[in-house]
């Protein structure tokens, strides 16, 4: 009798105990978790979340603009990879969807150069399904020419002072990129540069290894759930800003339009394939290359029936998954440049970007189709790109399609600030004036002229006015 009470007692304290233990241990690992991914938690439960609401309210109180420029406003895509390049495989039309489904009317493709050539004769010309293909490549210095005759072909080993004079005499436009790195700004013949390139603000989130692990978290935990903003966290305001000082410092003595580069390649992501040799192969998402190959693993009977169990039946070469971080129309929408011209043709838009008739929008957070900046004065009305007299009336207007903080720039310097979905500015200097326009975006912070602005992100970026006596 005694023995068995001393055994039940002794299997109550066993239980206890181990239940006791298990309960500790799942706190523990709760405790871990949280503490590994707190920051990722955050974003799932409260930023993403008031993000997604944000922008959602954006797109609802979009209004009207009735300031005019007297311009057709184009918006599109500067600086983009096709199947033409070495690490992309998206096709002409799979462009032209993406195109389609960001509301953009144009494409500036920059492919990489093939055997140290740019050929002018390759890839699509012209408007397609509605949407312009202007023929470029991404060359040395950043070099990105446009408009050039289809029989070019550049080489990319030439002098950059001397091609870009070629350049210009073969009518072609000549933009620069990746301006995070030394260019040749000394070269008179340089119309544009990027002032903000979703790649290189991606790369600072992947080279740094403590960066990096805490972008792959987020990608883990969020991407699914919230695509859009877990994309958007990338952005950086810190790598506009460096690149825009540049802008300003050339717009000091010349006339250099600013464009955005949405660099899509639609290369960022994993995809799984089996192999005749019975393995699976994990590839990124920008060649089909078995060589490149991230990692292969050798299927066993238990991993072979998970794969089976997950995708169905398969056979050699059928691609059973793939993740897209940067799906061509994402990254299409993430900015864009928008053009000002009479029509939506190759010579008309290549005029916009020589002459500054442009403005760069970060579109995935609003809409900003119909943003005008203008002065008057004179009797006469100019917009960005174009000079004016200063005349005693004087002014600078602009209005967006949503209320927003406005800040004038005059000569690269913060002059005025004002909120709203209007602004105007009495003229009393020459000068060149630039204006750019934020809006409210949960954790979000900008440099709003009049210092840091929380929970603002930078939305339009206009080409200047310039002010002369």
């Amino acid at each position: 009798m005694d023995t068995k009470r001393i055994l039940r007692g002794a299997a109550r304290r066993t239980a206890k105990w181990g239940c006791l233990s298990v309960i500790v241990l799942m706190l523990v690992l709760t405790a871990a978790f949280f503490a590994a991914f707190g920051t990722q938690l955050y974003h799932r439960w409260s930023l993403y979340p008031r993000q997604a609401a944000a922008w959602k309210e954006h797109a609802a109180n979009l209004q009207p603009v009735a300031l005019q420029t007297g311009w057709n406003e184009y918006r599109g895509v500067m600086h983009a990879h096709s199947e033409l390049s070495h690490d992309s495989e998206v096709s002409f039309p799979e462009i032209v969807d993406a195109m389609h489904a960001a509301k953009c009317e144009f494409m500036f493709l920059s492919d990489h150069v093939d055997q140290g050539k740019a050929d002018y004769s390759r890839g699509w010309r012209g408007v397609h399904d509605g949407v312009l293909f202007v023929q470029g490549y991404e060359m040395h210095d950043g070099f990105m020419p446009w408009g050039l005759p289809p029989d070019t072909v550049l080489d990319n080993s030439a002098d950059p002072a001397e091609q870009a004079r070629q350049i210009r005499a073969l009518g072609g436009v000549l933009c620069v990129g990746h301006n995070e790195a030394h260019r040749p700004w000394e070269i008179p013949e340089i119309d544009g540069m990027e002032i903000y390139n979703i790649h290189t603000d991606m790369l600072d989130e992947l080279i740094d290894r403590p960066t990096r692990v805490e972008t792959v978290k987020n990608l883990l935990l969020n991407a699914r759930a919230f695509p859009e903003q877990t994309f958007r966290n990338m952005f950086d305001f810190s790598v506009l800003s460096m690149v825009q000082q540049k802008w300003d410092e050339q717009s000091r003595h010349r006339k250099i339009t600013a464009i955005a580069a949405n660099d899509c390649h639609q290369n960022v992501g994993l995809r799984g394939v089996y192999t005749a040799d019975d393995t699976l192969l994990l590839l990124d998402t920008g060649h089909s290359d078995p060589k490149k190959k991230m990692a292969e693993f050798r299927l066993n009977l238990l991993t072979r029936t998970l794969l089976r169990l997950k995708f169905g039946r398969f056979q050699a070469g059928d691609q059973l998954f793939r993740i897209d971080l940067d799906p061509y129309e994402r990254s299409s929408r993430f900015v864009n440049t928008h053009l000002l011209a009479k029509e939506l043709t190759e010579p008309a838009l290549l005029d916009a970007v020589r002459q500054g008739r442009a403005f760069v929008a970060f579109n995935m957070l609003a809409d900003a189709k119909g943003f005008a900046f203008v002065a008057e004065g004179g009797g006469k009305q100019v917009t960005m790109g174009d000079t004016i007299a200063l005349t005693p009336d004087l002014k600078l207007r602009a209005e967006a399609p949503l209320p927003c903080k406005f800040t004038l720039y005059r000569n690269t310097k913060p002059i005025a600030a004002q909120d709203g979905k209007t602004f105007e500015y009495a003229v009393t200097q020459p000068g060149k004036y630039r204006v750019e326009a934020a809006i409210g975006m949960p954790g979000e912070i900008t440099f709003a002229g009049d210092g840091v602005a929380r929970d603002m992100a930078p939305w339009i970026i206009a080409n200047p006015i310039e002010v002369v006596e």
